[in-house]
């Protein structure tokens, strides 16, 4: 008789955005006449940059022809793809990397949970708290992360790295030594950032040890601060100890095309082992890349156009984090991020806790945000809010909150 992976039945409940969901859901068919203002999930609301559409266009009359149709697309992405995210986003920052260790994907969400499968179970995983529950979730699945605590919400095999208000958000080097080391930055929920000679400590630390960090960059375009690195790759010796993680779903609102990239250096290797082999296997094997129309797409964002278009599109989902910022400050809100990245960090009023501030606000103001103990124990007593909203929601948003 077949067997299940046991694994997935270690995971508590559903997962952190399902919920939110099912509760929203609930709520809205309770009260039908309530406007609910959405600022939890991370999706996009702006429309796709008019020079992405005509080109998204520009593809599909390609497909309509035998001499410009295309069908599989290579297992590393296509080099009119990778050759252009080589020079703008490494090469023209001073970052070593070449066009053939870029593999592009359908997305850094699922890279993130299957770049896990090239380590053995046997790795110990660190991970900052609070953070993206996805790290944590596919390692569990994996059997990585030893025995769960429901009064704690922890894993045994989990070294958590807390990030709080006592250390500005910022991790610390871990008391046991990791093998895998998730950094997220700009981090996802807290919105704060690390100093190009900090990531130089972290890749310093990982060379030391023999870790391999994994870092998740999804954000990067989001940074306004000249001394935050938009790429681990711009640290002496990254290349022998990191795998980046990118996205086009922040950056050019892709959550709905799906694209991303993983960078894996040749240099980073097991013993003789090279890590970038294996991905190459594992990535041409189960394919998870993108189709040529959104390959094509993807080049669009790096032309003079696109990145005008698109630089757009970031400073308005800033000037909703500023507009966050500033209407919790004037109503007594103690918050953090909202600098570096399109989310806010706020401290739960009266020692509600998260979820209870949820139902809270919900209730109250019919506005959803996320728990931030979703993201981690050290979550507790947080809440997260997104600056990707229209700007006419979030101003009406705050003007709820402050007449709470």
């Amino acid at each position: 008789m077949f067997k299940i992976n046991d694994n997935y039945l270690k995971l508590p409940g559903s997962y952190l955005f399902s919920n939110i969901a099912k509760k929203v859901d609930a709520y809205s068919k309770a009260h039908p006449d309530k406007e609910i203002i959405r600022l939890g999930i991370g999706d996009v609301t702006q429309p796709l940059a008019p020079k992405i559409i005509e080109t998204l266009h520009e593809a599909v009359d390609e497909m309509a022809h035998a001499e410009t149709f295309h069908g599989y697309a290579p297992d590393l992405g296509y080099a009119f793809l990778r050759d252009t995210i080589a020079k703008n986003d490494y090469k023209d920052r001073g970052c070593d990397i070449s066009a053939d260790e870029i593999f592009v994907s359908d997305g850094a969400k699922c890279d993130s949970g299957n770049i896990q499968e090239i380590f053995s179970v046997d790795n110990k995983i660190a991970v900052c708290d609070p953070v993206y529950p996805v790290y944590v979730d596919t390692n569990v699945m994996a059997g990585r992360t030893g025995t769960y605590d429901p009064v704690t919400e922890t894993w045994s095999d989990v070294i958590y790295m807390p990030c709080t208000a006592e250390n500005n958000f910022i991790p610390e080097f871990p008391k046991e030594a990791p093998d895998l080391i998730y950094l997220c930055i700009p981090n996802n929920p807290t919105g704060t950032t690390i100093t190009k000679s900090q990531l130089q400590e972290w890749v310093d630390y990982a060379n030391r040890i023999g870790a391999v960090i994994i870092y998740d960059a999804a954000y990067e375009a989001y940074i306004s601060e000249d001394d935050v690195p938009h790429s681990i790759y711009e640290c002496e010796g990254a290349r022998t100890c990191a795998i980046e993680l990118r996205s086009f779903s922040k950056n050019a609102g892709f959550t709905g095309t799906r694209l991303g990239f993983t960078v894996v250096p040749k240099d980073l290797k097991a013993g003789d082992v090279s890590l970038h082999a294996l991905w190459a296997r594992r990535h041409g094997t189960k394919y998870n890349g993108a189709p040529y129309i959104i390959q094509k797409a993807g080049w669009a964002c790096y032309t003079e156009e696109g990145k005008a278009q698109l630089k757009e599109q970031v400073a308005y989902y800033m000037n909703n984090a500023k507009t966050i910022k500033e209407g919790l400050k004037d109503a007594g809100f103690t918050v953090f991020g909202g600098v570096n990245a399109p989310y806010i960090w706020l401290k739960t009023p009266d020692k509600m806790t998260s979820w209870e501030f949820f139902d809270y606000l919900l209730d109250k103001a019919n506005v959803v945000g996320t728990p931030g103990s979703g993201f981690g124990p050290s979550g507790e007593g947080y809440f997260r809010l997104t600056a990707f909203g229209s700007h006419e929601n979030t101003l009406r948003a705050m003007e709820r909150i402050k007449n709470l």
